[in-house]
């Protein structure tokens, strides 16, 4: 169980600025952080990508020839394990960058996400420890690559590949060793990941604060998703830092970060593990900012409780109509309304 405030009945809204969210995410929620950036560019100011590859990178070119959806799946899970993790199908040309850029141009062209044009100015941030058997380093820069590609300046792209991290999100202390790749994928490398991207996302930021553990609260998913059919889990966590609280709000509004966890690292997992122990609390205290933690679980599509980059919730799962995009899209307009519980 998460410590602090535990609000079961609803998400607060907090008239938080949702024109300055920025997203993150370790492996399956690396992906889902790129997803979430593509669809939503025109309020996403900037992405963490921590060993996660190119946005739309499992999906099948097969895809508009399947007969049903359930053979499209298919195919793209062989490629998402086989191309957008390891590398088996590098020989086949997988990922292709320039494919995956016209496919996001095209989403973009038939406003199924928003235009690639709203990526221009923003900041990318990406990740890949050399230690990491999981997710090929190669698949980051590829990420790194369509961002490019899209037209974000290679002055705002941050990419790391020379740490002997293993397969997790990094951490200045606690958790497992730098090199493994294990539960709850927290490394100790003495490095402060979650510092360093929310810093490269909006500049100079004050000084973290201290490790605050009771102004995490957990909420409803069901109100924003069926959890019955999404893979959500029926609670999320959220980060309120005391100047973004209702009854001491000055009346300037608060920024919202959204933290995407990878597969077996949501609370049905490790418990409060990485809500508590990425880093993010510190940071966000100090300088208003939200951190929203959306949960997903185990599920008969989705046994490893990771966030759907590959289909499992459906065909729209790269566009804005994706039911967990949708759903999490709905948690922000719901911290941007006037403030109240």
């Amino acid at each position: 169980m998460l410590s602090g405030c535990e609000d079961q009945d609803g998400l607060p809204a907090l008239g938080a600025d949702i024109s300055q969210t920025s997203v993150s995410g370790l492996s399956s929620g690396a992906y889902m952080a790129g997803q979430f950036h593509f669809a939503h560019s025109a309020i996403v100011v900037g992405a963490g990508i921590v060993a996660g590859g190119p946005y739309g990178c499992a999906e099948s070119v097969f895809r508009g020839l399947a007969p049903t959806w359930s053979v499209a799946l298919a195919q793209n899970l062989n490629r998402a394990i086989n191309g957008c993790t390891g590398t088996a199908m590098e020989s086949l040309g997988v990922p292709d960058v320039s494919r995956l850029e016209r496919r996001a141009g095209d989403r973009a062209e038939a406003d199924q996400i928003d235009p690639l044009i709203d990526l221009a100015g923003d900041r990318v941030y990406l990740f890949a420890g050399k230690a990491d058997r999981i997710v090929a380093p190669a698949l980051v820069r590829e990420a790194a690559e369509l961002y490019s590609a899209s037209g974000v300046p290679s002055e705002n792209i941050a990419l790391l590949t020379d740490m002997d991290a293993g397969h997790g999100f990094v951490t200045e202390e606690g958790g497992v060793s730098c090199a493994a790749s294990a539960e709850p994928y927290l490394n100790d490398c003495d490095y402060d990941q979650a510092g360093a991207i929310l810093k490269h996302i909006y500049g100079n930021l004050a000084a973290p604060g201290d490790e605050t553990t009771e102004k995490v609260r957990t909420f409803s998913q069901s109100t924003f998703a069926d959890t019955s059919g999404t893979s959500f889990d029926q609670t999320g966590a959220v980060f309120v830092p005391d100047d973004c609280q209702p009854a001491t709000a000055d009346g300037v509004p608060c920024r919202v970060h959204v933290v995407f966890h990878g597969c077996r690292q949501g609370r049905e997992a490790v418990g409060d593990a990485f809500v508590n122990g990425a880093g993010y609390n510190r940071w966000a205290a100090a300088n208003r900012i939200i951190v929203l933690y959306p949960q997903i679980a185990k599920s008969a599509v989705n046994p490893r409780g990771c966030w759907d980059w590959w289909g499992y919730t459906g065909p729209d799962f790269l566009t804005r109509a994706a039911p967990q995009i949708a759903a999490v899209h709905a948690m922000l307009t719901r911290l941007a309304q006037a403030r109240g519980f």
